[in-house]
């Protein structure tokens, strides 16, 4: 399984099954999300796409309320350049009416780590929303506390919470609503990440907060695990909720940081997902499934419902995000999107859309 990441094949030309599908969802009604839970797909196509607004139908049927989608910086980089420019040009048509997230990474050998690095990029994400006024939510990196998008991991607690801090700042300075969000992984010691991130911000003394949102991936040790599951160990996943909020209020108690509850702030779920293997279609794959654990398309469909109807009985989480909308054509990569990868819908489709509705209307049953 590669690192996660967008199939950049999605520039090419809309094939006619895309189109049929389109056609076929305008055939039913639309369901549009009202709760306080935000739900929303990891989605790049919105950039990529040279028909700005193509997807947008998808979108618009799924309810979703928010599209994240990934943007690269690059050491040294301390604006947009014209092909980011363009590309969230694109992003902010097909999601217009909707929140655009952009999540702000570079290269994990060359984060932003030292005082020079940190200063670009802040400047590089506070130079993002000046410019769009409509795109309120950052994403501070991904996953910091993995060793696949920061390294070296030594030292990258304190690194991460100067980095928050100047950017908090910054993009504070930019627009005072702005909503700066940090990430996490599930499945690398989220507890420790938090305890190194709160000794951090004591160490410094610092009087503000460093975050507004706390962003969360909330996978589980498999696609085929109930979100329910409750972990001990190195593990924080979605069904470990009541032990990633004791987490994060120990983590920032005594500071100026809000914890989750604390004037406004809220855990959202940056992405959560669940793999399917090939049962038909395999000529729109290539090369080998790496997962061993992939799930049927009808099991994702039952656990996509089940983490949304929990995110929604857990009164402190304010977004949720499936991962991804359309899978890669790689079987190295993700395929748990919500279409399959000629835009046919999956089970799973209607299964969020489903719950979404149960979400609006209150019809979810929490314990």
């Amino acid at each position: 399984m590669a690192a996660r990441g967008a199939d950049s094949t999605a520039v090419a030309p809309l094939r006619s099954l895309f189109v049929c599908l389109l056609v076929a969802l305008a055939l039913v009604p639309v369901a549009h999300a009202g709760s306080n839970l935000i739900l929303g797909v990891d989605d790049d196509q919105a950039r990529w796409m040279n028909t700005a607004g193509a997807v947008t139908p998808i979108y618009r049927e799924l309810g979703v309320r928010a599209v994240r989608v990934t943007l690269q910086w690059a050491p040294g980089q301390n604006a947009l350049n014209a092909a980011q420019r363009t590309q969230l040009d694109r992003a902010g048509v097909a999601t217009w009416g909707m929140r655009l997230v952009v999540a702000v990474d570079g290269p994990p050998d060359a984060p932003p780590a030292d005082a020079n690095s940190r200063e670009d990029y802040c400047s590089f994400v506070g130079n993002l929303v000046r410019r769009y006024s409509t795109i309120n939510d950052i994403v501070i990196w991904t996953e910091p506390n993995s060793a696949t998008f920061w390294r070296p991991q030594a030292g990258a607690p304190a690194a991460y919470e100067a980095l928050l801090a100047r950017c908090w700042d910054v993009l504070h300075g930019a627009r005072q609503n702005v909503n700066v969000i940090a990430a996490s992984a599930p499945h690398q010691n989220p507890a420790a990440w938090f305890a190194g991130i709160g000794a951090a911000l004591k160490a410094s003394g610092r009087a503000q907060p460093i975050l507004d949102t706390y962003g969360h991936n909330a996978y589980p040790e498999t696609s085929g695990e109930s979100p329910l599951v409750k972990h001990g160990g190195n593990s924080i996943d979605q069904g470990d909720y009541d032990r990633l909020v004791a987490t994060l209020r120990s983590a920032f108690a005594g500071t100026a940081q809000p914890a989750p509850g604390e004037r406004g702030a809220t855990i959202w779920y940056m992405e959560d997902g669940f793999q399917t293997k090939l049962t038909s279609a395999r000529q729109l794959y290539t090369g080998a499934e790496t997962d061993r654990y992939a799930i049927t398309e009808q099991k994702q469909a039952a656990q996509v419902g089940a983490a949304i109807r929990l995110a929604y009985c857990q009164p402190l989480v304010g977004a949720w995000f499936n991962f991804e909308l359309k899978d890669e054509t790689q079987l190295s990569g993700w395929q748990s999107g919500l279409v399959r990868a000629d835009w046919s819908a999956k089970p799973a489709f209607y299964a969020f859309r489903d719950a979404l509705v149960d979400v609006v209307k209150h019809r979810v049953a929490c314990k």
